[in-house]
């Protein structure tokens, strides 16, 4: 089937669908809803068989969905219908919630219905949920949908209407605004706190003010301590602890100034000088090692908010992985974050910066170094176990370890061009090829695509793709870890993994290969050349897109042609 994503980003969401539909079988293209003209000639070059719009911001053409069978993915239970479903099902402390897919019509959200899938609300934040379980069960409903696409056309089966979708439970909500999403510091406890600011984290974060300066509030967590409600109380790393009326909450990161501040930062930084007078105190630190199975088991957690790793943040990391090194495990299990393992270098803190290439230069110093100490760990095995996404060079610190394993549903971008043209460090130019070859690694950097965990596989990149969830997936890890550790022939993986490292380096040292990169990488960052700078400036404001990257509009492609055999619904 010939299917055209519409989108409005090629957000998380979208990968995903485009990275599973292709791999189903069918031929994918994508475009950016720019403007409705924009739309209509997509959609005369490609012809497609469906149209699927996973993520919009305003309405389809109707030159479009009268002439073309047009899928919308909606966050919401049947019925549901505005631009803030999932942030009221949270801001609501709904138990369980949906996504849909529904067909465009007139009135926006209110088409028949060709598929929903239910999931149980988990305390997360939105752009957790939206992650997550929005994207698995969008994934199973547009599946659904474009399993029904061939009798539909047959008159053998149609769509229903929410008004006749039993036990439809949805309404029209408004757009939250930030009236809605107001905190009351001397009346809301800290669960109403929680809840209201996850219900903007990602996008727009909850306006309020930290030491009498106005800000959005994100990244949020509960807390202990006491004080007058509102007040910061306490710091640690980059967060600020804010007390409320029956506890408190840990702030993690904040965007100052008014709503069109591009720079999402870490609380304690975005207020350096106000914070520097607030008491340290003991709060819930990004990184985490515990030990299991008799000490045989090290697992160490770095989850990093969106998966941005600065350079002090790198620093603490290297010496959690090196003080990890030092204890007497048999196998150290690096899990990264939750939602993310890693995306690099921290686009943000770099663009806040006085001077951007020299914070770019020293971050991805940093993150060569936390590779380095996961690559000279020859006394125990490693693994790297990607629970959630994986881009950039996060993707090349996961494969410094010994053995790759990720969860089914995990979407990972190897590849650094989409940010400017980036060369890429990380020792990639080692650690890729070693895996999957000189040709095959050309091919991955230079496709820029995204990547499901299962093709990564395939491809030799990682080493195993197992657990549809999160809990299955690390039960799995652990027993496996476990029979890594125990196993009679540990002794000789240690030594063949000793050896290997030994042959490589003599062959060509790694500071070989890291001096190599980093030569491209200072061009990057202080030659003639801005398209690095101009590329995050533009991701870190989040400009809307002007085109489509070629590489995902096919149809735009030099040489295309739309078939004469091709119809519309």
């Amino acid at each position: 089937m010939r299917i055209l994503l519409l989108t409005h980003t090629f957000n998380s969401l979208t990968q995903r669908l485009f990275a599973e539909l292709r791999a189903d079988g069918h031929l994918v293209s994508v475009e950016f809803d720019i403007a409705d003209s924009v739309t209509e000639e997509a959609v005369a070059l490609f012809a497609p068989d469906v149209i699927v719009a996973p993520f919009l911001k305003r309405a389809v053409p109707e030159s479009v969905w009268r002439r073309h069978l047009t899928l919308i993915v909606h966050p919401g239970v049947v019925g549901d219908r505005g631009p803030s479903a999932l942030d009221w099902a949270i801001m609501n402390d709904e138990s369980e919630w949906s996504v849909t897919v529904l067909q465009a019509e007139a009135e926006m959200d209110a088409g028949p219905v060709w598929a929903t899938r239910e999931f149980p609300m988990r305390e997360a934040t939105k752009a957790s949920l939206y992650r997550n379980e929005v994207t698995a069960g969008a994934l199973a409903a547009v599946r659904e949908a474009l399993g029904h696409v061939d009798d539909w056309r047959r008159g053998a089966w149609q769509p229903v209407p929410p008004a006749q979708w039993p036990n439809a439970r949805g309404e029209w909500r408004a757009l939250m605004r930030q009236a809605d999403r107001r905190i009351d510091w001397a009346q809301d406890d800290t669960r109403t706190v929680l809840r209201k600011i996850r219900a903007a984290d990602g996008f727009p974060g909850v306006a309020d003010a930290l030491f009498g300066g106005p800000c959005h509030l994100f990244d949020t967590r509960a807390g202990h301590g006491q004080g007058r409600p509102g007040e910061v109380i306490g710091r640690c790393g980059g967060a600020l602890l804010r007390a409320t009326v029956d506890g408190a909450v840990w702030i993690g990161h904040v965007k100052r100034g008014g709503s069109d501040d591009p720079y999402k930062l870490p609380a304690a930084l975005a207020f350096a000088d106000e914070a520097a007078d607030v008491p340290e105190v003991e709060g819930v630190d990004e990184i985490d090692y515990r030990e299991r199975d008799d000490g045989q088991v090290g697992y160490l957690s770095f989850d990093f908010y969106n998966g941005a790793m600065g350079p002090e943040q790198c620093r603490r990391l290297e010496a959690a992985i090196r003080q990890a090194g030092e204890r007497p495990t048999r196998v150290l299990v690096l899990e990264g974050g939750r939602d993310f393992w890693s995306n690099g270098i921290h686009l943000n803190l770099i663009e806040a910066a006085g001077s951007a290439a020299d914070v770019s230069w020293d971050n991805i110093q940093a993150m060569d170094d936390v590779c380095l100490a996961i690559l000279q760990m020859t006394d125990k095995l490693t693994v790297a176990t990607l629970r959630g996404n994986a881009g950039a060079g996060g993707c090349f610190l996961a494969l410094a370890a010994d053995a790759v394993w990720a969860r089914e549903g995990v979407v990972l971008n190897p590849h650094y061009k989409n940010m400017g043209n980036l060369f890429g460090s990380e020792y990639w130019t080692y650690l890729l090829p070693k895996r999957v070859g000189a040709a095959r690694a050309r091919g991955i950097m230079e496709d820029r695509l995204p990547l499901r965990a299962q093709d990564a596989v395939s491809q030799g990149l990682i080493d195993a793709c197992f657990g549809n969830d999160l809990s299955t997936f690390e039960r799995e890890v652990s027993k496996r870890a476990t029979a890594m550790a125990s196993d009679p022939g540990y002794a000789e993986h240690l030594n063949d993994k000793k050896a290997a490292r030994e042959r490589d380096e003599a062959i060509k040292p790694l500071t070989a290969y890291r001096q190599e990169e980093l030569q491209h990488m200072h061009r990057n960052f202080f030659g003639f050349d801005p398209s690095y700078h101009v590329a995050r400036y533009h991701f870190v404001a989040k400009t809307p897109q002007s085109w489509t990257p070629r590489h995902l509009a096919i149809h735009r492609e030099i040489g295309w042609q739309t078939p004469d055999t091709a119809e519309t619904c």
